[in-house]
């Protein structure tokens, strides 16, 4: 994979940066820790198969591409394959029938949130799960009655990197997308932020694939957990 289009020198981004008034957050692997059912979701695929289980370990950085980086990672096979979409199918079922047995808030996102929340902060979620699981695990975690928006990977014709659903998301806000901070631990979500007039934070405590490293996406910031997260919402004006 190649680096992303180089961003513009961070004087560039300097004015939005005070202005900011919401922040959005990719779901697997920034907000939750998403990762434990999903590697047991096609797992349980290798066990009908008569193979041994992958550790989570080698699954984990694969979450946040969903279907494709764990059929990938757990069967070397990928979209153009001819039996990749029957498994899609059948993975995407397995992690609906388990959606929320041991997914989990990252330890500190939920005192962020509640930061945000007491300084009537808005948020929202922008994730590309799909909406049919996307709504009921943001239920399971308590956080539907509490976010701004949730725009999921089918909620506009595009997903990310695109960035079709975070400005969807601003709309919602009622917000230009200058005036938004989005979160993320993929590679995608820097390149749609950035498509999307957004500043932009890489969330290096997640996932983040096993390609180019957080701080060669370009964010605007990088950040190593949920508490130097808040803290930095708090220095750039949120």
């Amino acid at each position: 994979m190649s680096d992303p289009t180089p961003l513009p020198q961070r004087e560039d981004n300097e004015a939005s940066i005070g202005l900011c008034q919401a922040v959005l957050f990719d779901l697997d692997g920034t907000v939750a820790d998403t990762a434990p059912d999903l590697a047991a979701a096609v797992n349980k695929m290798r066990h009908e198969r008569g193979m041994d289980m992958v550790p989570l370990e080698d699954l984990r950085p694969l979450a946040s591409a969903g279907a494709r980086g764990l059929i990938g990672g757990a069967f070397g096979i990928g979209p153009d394959d001819h039996e990749f979409a029957s498994m899609r199918e059948e993975f995407l079922a397995n992690y609906e029938a388990d959606l929320c047995i041991e997914t989990t808030l990252f330890p500190g996102i939920d005192a962020l949130l509640d930061d945000l929340d007491d300084r009537n902060v808005r948020w929202g979620i922008v994730t590309n799960k799909v909406a049919r699981l996307t709504d009921p695990l943001v239920a399971q975690l308590g956080l539907d009655a509490r976010a701004g928006c949730v725009v999921s990977g089918d909620t506009t014709p595009h997903s990310k990197p695109h960035p079709a659903p975070l400005l969807h998301a601003a709309r919602e806000l009622g917000l230009p997308p200058e005036r938004v901070v989005y979160v993320g631990d993929d590679l995608r979500d820097v390149q749609a932020g950035f498509a999307a007039g957004m500043v932009t934070v890489a969330a290096a405590y997640g996932y983040c694939g096993n390609d180019i490293p957080p701080t060669r996406w370009h964010a605007t910031y990088v950040v190593h957990s949920p508490m130097e997260l808040q803290k930095l919402l708090s220095e750039i004006g949120l």
